[in-house]
């Protein structure tokens, strides 16, 4: 993938000597005192995302009462949470250790591909989990008929091909810009808007194309969000009693929180230029970290499965059958 990008670059802008061949990543911060401190927090956090979706992964994967529509988006949830959170953490802590931050042309490039990709089939899989909430709240008697194995799966495969559609439509927007200098991208990893200030042309229509594409996407998901989410609630009111309205509204309030966790961030690193990387940290490394804990402790299914396993093993784990709400 490298090579590629860089061949249509340099066939784009053949005979071009200025065509910058590198860009620096200034990362999160420019203070030396700093860097030692956030190398340790941010290695805390990357190591807690692999194994707290690993973890996941493997318990969903191996838990037979877990083979559900839920559980198959969760984990494929966790898989996307991983493989984004990893396409820029380890050189986020690399930068904190060295003073070279240069990352190569046909490096960003790739970066911003796979980003693109992950971060966009995850905001897919959140509309598609409203969806199969709306469904096991609103119709729980024809809920096994109306989310057979094979629309889920569908389901899945739709979000990850709309995933790599929406990255392809960006980067192959981006490579044909020219980029003659500076080449000093004020960010910890290769963004769409950081890289798109740094193009040597008008890159107005490349702008307002990913803004209106990207947009589009995220208002998307977010109104089936919010539509079926009003229609789960109008559906939980219904239920006369406080104990089944809560047992309803319980099964939500893990997705809502990932929802929350994910977009309010996301909106306010678009919406401010100043709150760009600061709110970029909050859903490229905090909410992959939180996602597992959040699904995991909340929810008595995966309790029950982990006590389960440390019985098979022969552990000894009391501590599972704490009630935290």
């Amino acid at each position: 993938m490298p090579s590629l990008f860089l061949t249509a670059r340099l066939s784009l802008l053949a005979g071009n000597s200025t065509v910058v061949s590198q860009f620096i990543l200034l990362g999160l911060t420019g203070e030396p005192e700093l860097q030692a401190a956030l190398f340790v927090v941010f290695s805390v956090v990357y190591l807690t995302t692999l194994l707290g979706n690993l973890g996941l992964i493997a318990l969903i994967t191996t838990s037979p009462q877990l083979h559900t529509p839920m559980y198959l988006f969760l984990c494929n949830l966790s898989v996307v949470d991983l493989c984004y959170s990893s396409v820029f953490s380890p050189r986020l802590l690399i930068g904190f250790l060295l003073d070279n931050k240069t990352i190569s042309y046909s490096a960003c490039f790739t970066q911003h591909f796979f980003f693109l990709v992950f971060v966009t089939t995850e905001v897919f899989l959140l509309a598609v989990m409203a969806y199969d909430r709306y469904v096991a709240i609103c119709s729980p008697l024809l809920y096994t008929i109306s989310m057979p194995k094979s629309l889920c799966v569908r389901l899945v495969a739709g979000s990850y091909l709309g995933g790599i559609l929406n990255s392809l439509t960006q980067t192959c927007c981006l490579l044909p810009l020219p980029f003659c200098g500076p080449n000093i991208i004020n960010h910890y990893f290769c963004d769409t808007n950081p890289l798109l200030q740094l193009t040597c042309s008008d890159g107005h229509l490349n702008e307002l194309l990913l803004v209106t594409f990207n947009g589009t996407i995220s208002m998307t998901v977010l109104l089936i969000i919010i539509v079926s989410y009003v229609y789960i609630l109008v559906s939980i009111l219904s239920i006369r009693s406080a104990r089944g309205r809560h047992k309803a509204f319980s099964t939500c309030a893990s997705h809502l929180l990932t929802v929350t966790l994910f977009y309010v961030p996301a909106g306010l690193s678009h919406m401010s230029a100043k709150l760009d990387k600061v709110a970029s940290i909050f859903y490229t490394a905090i909410t992959p970290m939180l996602n597992p804990f959040v699904y995991s402790l909340r929810n008595k299914e995966v309790r029950a499965a982990l006590k389960c396993i440390g019985h098979v093993v022969g552990l000894d784990t009391p501590y599972l059958s704490i009630n935290i709400m």
